[in-house]
Formats: structure tokens, sequence, C-alpha cells
């Protein structure tokens, strides 16, 4: 079953049904994408009946989901926005019959263009004219519609940012005017449209407007004029200063904390590889200019991956110092890793052998 396979079947229940938002945009600007949003007048029991033989899920939100290996639908019900309570996630609804009160309570006139089961495009509110013009604009009062959800004002910025829009005057005014509005929303929130902005090829774009428009100190961030654009988002805010605390997981918190040591380091070499691994270091890398190809050579030809990899024993370095197990074990493995990695020593057992009975005294004085 394709989509319009979906638009037919709820029609054939007696219903209106449409492809809406950001597929259609995509649509017309040649991006495929797999999320698709479907609008109906149908009520979400009603759906649940016509898409039982597809594992609907419903939500309190007055939708359904529907996951293929094809396909990601959403389908919400025809609704009118009646009162927000803080933000967009609160917010009363009222369900209606009617698609055109249903696109009015959207943010923006691109997202606001339908397609039938025809693909046919139906365009309310001149949004394929903003495409064409590569204009975001405000679906009406632009200070409403901001205050109705802040989270907009950063959803403009990204949506300029991914399609290289300009953003519409009045509505930028706005932008800077209910900058503060900004600290209303959750930090999960401002994280997850902040990634979207800074993983996309276009993000230095993006860091400037939200400086121009003063909005970085209410998101929490400082970046210096220089910043390398790689794909990866660690690596996007290694190099940014956070002046708020923003929810990474604990693999995101040390990925950033790796990258930023070994840009503080400046060069990957093979103690760098040795101790933070090969994606940190090809990220790091990447920002540093310095070539993917010679990393992983570098990687490759790595002779010790841990110190484990070491080819002598701690009773043996025991034996050779003629010492108990303490602290200095350590010292000489660390040493011991280094040289290799320098290729001062060969990783050998006999070669180890010798280089700690010839520097035995140097570790016993210490």
């Amino acid at each position: 079953m394709n989509v319009i396979n979906v638009l037919e079947r709820i029609e054939e229940n007696g219903f209106e049904a449409y492809i809406v938002g950001g597929y259609v945009r995509d649509y017309l600007l040649g991006i495929e994408t797999g999320d698709i949003d479907i609008c109906t007048n149908a009520r979400v029991k009603e759906l649940m009946d016509i898409f039982h033989d597809m594992n609907p899920q419903s939500n309190e939100y007055g939708s359904i989901k529907i996951i293929t290996n094809k396909l990601r639908l959403d389908i919400t019900t025809y609704r009118r926005d009646l009162r927000y309570n803080g933000n967009r996630r609160n917010v009363e609804i009222e369900y209606v019959d009617n698609l055109i009160d249903d696109i009015k309570r959207r943010d923006f006139t691109i997202n606001t263009l339908c397609m039938n089961k025809n693909k046919e495009i139906i365009d309310i509110l001149n949004g394929k004219e903003d495409i064409e013009n590569k204009i975001i604009r405000c679906v009406g009062n632009p200070s409403d519609r901001l205050n109705e959800d802040p989270l907009r004002i950063l959803r403009a910025v990204r949506f300029s940012t991914i399609y290289n829009f300009e953003i519409e005057p009045t509505l930028r005014q706005e932008l800077w005017n209910n900058r503060d509005l900004i600290n209303l929303l959750s930090r999960e929130r401002v994280k997850e449209e902040m990634n979207k902005i800074l993983v996309n090829p276009n993000a230095l774009k993006g860091l400037d407007m939200l400086r121009d428009l003063e909005l970085l100190p209410n998101i929490g961030i400082t970046y210096p004029k220089k910043i390398i654009y790689v794909s990866d988002i660690c690596g996007m805010y290694s190099q940014l200063e956070l002046t708020k605390e923003f929810p990474f997981s604990k693999e995101e918190k040390n990925n950033i904390k790796i990258i930023k040591n070994i840009l503080n380091y400046g060069n990957i070499d093979s103690n760098v590889l040795f101790t933070y691994g090969l994606y940190s270091s090809i990220v790091a890398g990447s920002i540093l200019g310095i070539n993917t190809e010679d990393i992983i050579a570098i990687d490759k030809s790595l002779p010790i991956r841990t110190c484990k990899d070491i080819k002598i024993s701690s009773k043996e370095i025991c034996q050779i110092l003629d010492i108990k197990p303490n602290k200095i074990i350590k010292i000489v493995y660390d040493e011991l890793k280094d040289e290799i990695l320098k290729g001062n020593i060969i990783n050998e057992n006999n070669i180890i052998k010798s280089y700690i009975s010839t520097n035995r005294e140097k570790w016993l004085n210490e």
C-alpha cells in the first residue's frame, strides 16, 4: 500500500483526506521524504476502524500513526486551535470538518500545501508562490503565531537554513521582538531544533542568522568567528561554547568532550587514535583539515590498540625490576605504550624486556 492508497481508503469510507505540510513542500522542491502527514475529517475512532489491518497506533492528540516497511504516516483529524497554555504542546483544540480551518492553524505558508489522491496541489494560502520565491512567511499575524508557540522562532530559522530561503521582513522583525520567548521552551525542544540546524550543510548561515537576530543568548550558545561545518552533530557542538545546559545523552557528552580534547591538541597522531579511537579522530580531523584517508592509514598501522596488547606481563615487569606489584607498573606500561606508538620500540617480548632492564634505575628512583 502506498500513500495514495491510504487517501483512497479514507475516501472510500466517506471522508476527505489530503497529504499536507512537509511532504508536499518537499515534493515541489524535489526532495524525497519518508515522513508523511495526512489530514482528514475522519475522527480517530473511525480511522482506527478503517486501518485496523495495519496496526495503527492512536494518541491523545487526535491522530493515528501507521508504520510499514515503506511508509511512516501520521493521520490527523482537522482541528482548530482554541487556546494555548504556555506552548503548543498544551494547546486546547476543537475538531472541525473544514480543511481551510485546519490549514489556517499552521505555522508558515510553505507548510500549508495539500495534495489529493490525484496528486493535485491544493494551495489555499499561496504557499507555492512563497516556495517559488524562496520566502518563509507566517500564516496570519506573526507576533500572534510566535506567542502561540515560541518554537516557531527556531523553526523559521531552521527552514530558512535548510532550504536557503529568506525570512519575510515582518516575520524577521517579530523573531527579534519575541526572542525572549525562547526561554519558555523546554531545553529538549530547543536542542531538537538546534540539531536540525547544525547538521545541515548550510548550518553556518543558520548560526549567523541566530546571532543577527540576537537569539543565541536565550538558546545558550556562543561561537567563534570561524566554524568548520561537519556532518556530525557532536563535531558541531564541540566547536561551540554552551552557556546553558543542553540535554545531551551520556554518549553525546563524552563524544563532545573527546572531540574538544583532540581539537585542543591540534593534530591526529597514533597516540590520539590509540586514546580516543577512529570515530572521534575522523570528526576532529575534518575540523582540523586533516585528510580522512590519512587518519585511517595511521589507525590501520597502529601496533597496539590497548595496553593489553603490549607483549609483556606485569609479573615479568616485577621480576625485571625486582619489585612487588605497585604504581610503578602503570608508569612502565604508559611509557612502553608511548614508545611503541612512536615506533621507538618494537612490540616484541625480548625487546621490551631489554628496554625495561636498561631503564630500570630510572623507574626505581621515581
